[in-house]
């Protein structure tokens, strides 16, 4: 007997339901998509009659979740950057001096044998790769290895646990300290992580949709992101370092090629042509230890920018300033001087105010750049592209034509093979491409072409499973059977042979999806929820369609 119980019809239906529910709102795209942005835009700076209104344009009571189009379909820009991980191998030697020169001159203080005493510490010109020091005293190098040896810290990895971050030689009157090669590893997964969130944080400032940032490969990073003008426009977003250090100042000159000495560095600056100042080359408070920043207004009501440190930079800060009184400070932002006030007061609030010849726009973006955080290491771009609009829409308008396409085909073929059973797996298949549109609205899916292709090929494999039942049900016809059994036979008998072959597809699209990337990975999803909706369409809906015509008409025989 065909027998469904009511509250397993209910069930079903409500299923079905709710996802054509959720695929609605693809149906009223860009009504939608201003509603969306314009709740955003309301909770982050308030209502407006112009917000107010985009976001009455569709109901609140409604899902509002859509399937984001992909950089291939929306267009965008695409780029392909590299990390120079070896700069922050020569930043953690150089941030390394300060502590190694104190600690020397500790040691010096406290012994006072001749043989032993260290009188004099300077920083050698070397390799990036290397800190080299030399002492005037060779006969106390062991003392000072051992000094040095015990700056030292574990290394924070799985991979290098029991090794030290810095390897320390003695050749002559000079020590030399390099990285462990446990620590260059660990540094480099810091960094490329680093990037990846930083770059994220950076890019959803800017507000973009559904951005794809990726590592690639070892010091590699993938980042396309959907609706941006061009590569350039998001080169400018996350190209700059943004790196703000805070340096003693040496002197001024006009001559950029003159040495600057051991330990020191030269940097233009910004607002005087012709005007380059030597800095010591060790800042005393970096741009990773600030805690906010904001655009404001200085005194004169010019543009300006207003930091505040978190409270190791506050500390160090407020140390110097007062130390220092009198003294010119340079704030240098990615090797500019944007600014080189005398210190007139120390300052121990830890919070600031960066001057500069900027316009209101320009100080916006440089506090959101300081409040993204700074990149770790400069990134070169191997490859960028921009993808424009019109692309996208071609793109958006061959993978329609080809759903349609192949919706139209199998429609033809099932009511033709099939007959009034072929009408009710049509009907199921409407609704398996809606629920499919659901269910990626629903988790927040982006669509890509290679995704549209998956569509597709759900559209052709979606009728697999009603071929399976009602050919089995024009088997079990021929053993003179009564329609209610064969019916019920059918669906009963076809069912582990359904299983079995998309159990195996779906298999192949989660290792697609795990092992994959991009493009793949699109792919991999709409075939893998295509599958779901398909398996339940084919077994559930359309037994419940056949049961409730079967109850209604009670046909004495039936032809499939």
């Amino acid at each position: 007997m065909l027998l469904i119980p009511a509250w397993k019809r209910v069930m079903i239906l409500a299923l079905v339901a709710l996802g054509l529910i959720f695929a609605m709102p693809n149906g009223f795209y860009s009504r939608v998509e201003m509603h969306n942005d314009a709740v955003a835009e309301i909770e982050k700076l308030g209502e407006t009659p112009e917000s107010a209104a985009a976001r009455d344009a569709w109901p609140g009571w409604l899902p509002s979740t859509i399937v984001n189009l992909g950089l291939d379909l929306r267009g965008g820009a695409h780029l392909l950057a590299e990390v120079q991980v070896a700069d922050v191998h020569t930043s953690r030697l150089d941030g390394m001096w300060p502590d190694m020169r104190n600690a020397l001159r500790d040691k010096r203080d406290e012994i006072g044998t001749i043989r032993h005493e260290i009188v004099t510490i300077r920083r050698q010109d070397s390799a990036s790769a290397e800190l080299r020091v030399r002492i005037s005293q060779p006969e106390g190098m062991a003392v000072a290895l051992e000094t040095v040896r015990a700056l030292a810290r574990p290394v924070m990895s799985l991979t290098g646990v029991g090794s030290t971050d810095i390897e320390v030689v003695g050749v002559g009157a000079d020590i030399i300290v390099t990285l462990s090669e446990a620590e260059k590893l660990a540094t480099d997964e810091r960094t490329l992580q680093q990037s990846l969130e930083i770059i994220r944080r950076r890019v959803d400032e800017a507000g973009t949709r559904e951005p794809t940032i990726q590592r690639q490969g070892t010091d590699r990073i993938l980042i396309q992101v959907p609706g941006i003008g061009s590569a350039q426009e998001l080169k400018d977003l996350i190209g700059t370092t943004a790196r703000l250090t805070f340096h003693p100042v040496v002197g001024r000159t006009s001559d950029k090629d003159q040495a600057p000495g051991v330990g020191n560095v030269i940097y233009p600056s910004l607002g005087e042509d012709g005007v380059f100042y030597i800095l010591e080359k060790s800042p005393v408070v970096s741009g990773e230890e600030l805690n906010d920043s904001q655009p404001s207004f200085d005194q004169n009501g010019r543009p300006a920018v207003s930091f505040r440190f978190n409270p190791t930079g506050g500390r160090k800060f407020g140390l110097y300033t007062a130390d220092n009184v009198g003294s010119p400070f340079a704030i240098v932002l990615d090797d500019e001087v944007i600014s080189a006030p005398v210190i007139e007061t120390p300052i121990p609030g830890g919070s600031g105010i960066i001057r500069g010849n900027f316009t209101v726009e320009e100080s916006t973006r440089l506090a959101v750049l300081l409040r993204a955080g700074a990149l770790p290491a400069k990134m070169t771009f191997l490859e960028e592209r921009t993808i424009g609009p019109e692309l996208g829409q071609d793109s958006i308008e061959a993978g329609r034509i080809a759903c349609l396409v192949a919706f139209a085909a199998v429609l033809v073929f099932m009511g033709l093979s099939y007959g009034w059973f072929g009408l009710i797996a049509n009907v199921a298949l409407i609704l398996n491409v809606g629920m499919i549109f659901g269910l990626l609205s629903a988790i927040g899916a982006t669509l890509t072409l290679p995704g549209i292709a998956g569509i597709v090929l759900t559209i052709g494999m979606a009728v697999d499973a009603n071929v399976l039942v009602f050919e089995r049900i024009r088997e079990e016809l021929k053993t003179a059977r009564g329609p209610a059994r064969a019916i019920e036979l059918g669906y009963e008998k076809a069912l582990s042979a359904i299983i079995d072959a998309n159990i195996t597809t779906f298999i192949t699209a989660v290792i697609l999806f795990v092992m994959g990337s991009g493009p793949v990975r699109g792919f991999s999803i709409t075939l893998g929820l295509g599958i779901l909706t398909s398996v339940f369409t084919a077994i559930y809906v359309t037994r419940v369609m056949i049961v409730m015509w079967f109850e209604r008409r009670r046909p004495k025989s039936i032809e499939v």
